[in-house]
């Protein structure tokens, strides 16, 4: 009977702070009443900082991610309805369709080049500055 009492007092705890028990709590300590320890995510997460960074990186991601989706269903329905026009000769053996499809390769890593210099420029300054403020170390 008293492993019952325990189990359901235990729970009853567990269940009032909302928390994920601690598997492998030191002797003596309770793992309900031990300080959180790492940086306050929900606290970072509400920060103007924070909201300025998102911002950024939406407004870099969005428009480049539309674009590049437009540009790609673009060369699909080219290959799947215009036939003749995909298969027009531009040099020897090399139609339309080739030519579309390397371009496709060419989009992605001029879409990658310009994000890393993108990232580099205006996100990366703004992430050590939220860090910063979080208190979080840099690694």
């Amino acid at each position: 009977m008293q492993y019952a009492e325990r189990s359901h007092a235990a729970r009853n705890a567990l269940e009032e702070t909302g928390r994920i028990p601690v598997l492998f709590a030191r002797p003596g300590e309770h793992p309900v009443l031990r300080a959180p320890s790492g940086p306050d995510y929900d606290r970072i997460q509400h920060s103007p900082e924070f909201l300025v960074l998102r911002r950024r990186l939406r407004r870099f991601v969005f428009p480049v991610s539309l674009l590049f989706f437009a540009w790609y269903m673009t060369y699909v329905l080219l290959a799947a309805y215009a036939h003749d026009f995909m298969s027009r000769k531009v040099v020897g053996q090399i139609n339309v369709a080739i030519v579309f499809g390397l371009l496709q390769f060419v989009t992605t890593i001029i879409i990658t080049t310009v994000y890393l210099r993108f990232a580099r420029r205006r996100i990366d300054p703004q992430v050590a500055y939220v860090r910063r403020l979080a208190g979080v170390e840099d690694q």
